[in-house]
């Protein structure tokens, strides 16, 4: 009996002695943090608050120096860990990297994945993009912290798989002139969120003079907006299909911002007159275009 005790806490020493070995190991090791970044939502919402749109036409974004100050920033919040490189997510036809993302995918430490882009202009697969990197990586220990520049609902289920395997998921967003524009449901999965302002973003980006329209003539009403809004839904039923127009009913009463964009420059054209800056006559807009669509379906 006493030679099984003391085999019995020779194991227990032995285990005590490995326990304390990978805790020393464990210690020595860095944590390692990366930065996901949806251009989707970053253009948009970078485009409305400096440059009071979302077309991407209509300014230009210093994209290698917006991300040098998204590496920065994440040294001050993350300031015992490395970083592992920036994911930079976005769409284009065919997923052909446009110029302007070839020279993003060049930068130090920057890995460009494209989704792809449909008839309207949408993103399509870049949610299951950040997903599947989030939790490969998180269940791979490749890292403990993931900043998320995002706002789509849909990135919930990747924050979820990544918390999943044990890393923290930080959710930064870009200040809003008019309200949130981050799903609620994603601010109450994340781990924790912080907002970038104006003063973060304002040196990176410079508004194209040539895509500004003036304000000419005298102010349509509310209802010739409105009327405006339908005519275009029409002339798109007809030039892009129901099939097209069909998947953007769920998101009623909120278009994507590629599509309100287009109806935007549209109906500035039909108008001659600029609705940049006029809420009013935009959500008019928008109303009238759901009220032609709903019709149809």
């Amino acid at each position: 009996m006493h030679e099984e005790h003391a085999a019995l806490a020779a194991r227990i020493d032995r285990t005590n002695e490995l326990l304390e070995r990978m805790l020393v190991e464990v210690a020595k090791t860095p944590s390692t943090h990366a930065i996901f970044v949806d251009a989707g939502y970053l253009y948009a919402a970078v485009g409305r608050l400096v440059a009071g749109t979302e077309d991407r036409r209509a300014f230009d974004l210093d994209a290698g120096g917006l991300i040098e100050a998204l590496i920065e920033r994440a040294r001050t919040v993350f300031a015992d860990s490395r970083l592992l490189r920036v994911y930079w997510y976005d769409g284009a036809r065919r997923r052909i990297h446009t110029a302007e993302q070839q020279g993003i995918a060049e930068l130090p430490d920057v890995k460009v994945r494209l989704g792809n882009l449909n008839a309207n202009n949408q993103q399509k697969g870049v949610d299951s993009l950040i997903r599947s990197d989030l939790e490969s990586l998180a269940r791979h220990r490749a890292i403990s912290d993931a900043a998320l520049l995002g706002g789509d609902e849909d990135l919930v289920s990747a924050v979820e798989a990544a918390q999943g395997y044990g890393a923290r998921v930080h959710l930064w967003g870009i200040e809003s002139p008019e309200g949130r524009n981050q799903a609620e449901p994603l601010l109450w999965e994340v781990d924790s969120q912080r907002t970038l302002d104006l003063d973060f973003f304002k040196p990176y980006v410079s508004r194209r003079t040539a895509a500004t329209l003036p304000v000419a003539g005298a102010r349509p009403t509310r209802d010739d907006v409105r009327f405006v809004g339908a005519q275009i839904a029409a002339k798109w039923l007809a030039e892009r299909g129901r099939d097209t127009l069909i998947e953007l009913l769920p998101g009623h009463p909120y278009l994507p911002g590629s599509v309100d964009q287009d109806l935007l420059v549209e109906a500035e054209s039909l108008l001659q007159y600029s609705l940049r800056g006029q809420a009013d006559l935009r959500r008019s807009l928008r109303d009238g275009f759901w009220d032609h669509l709903q019709t149809q379906y």
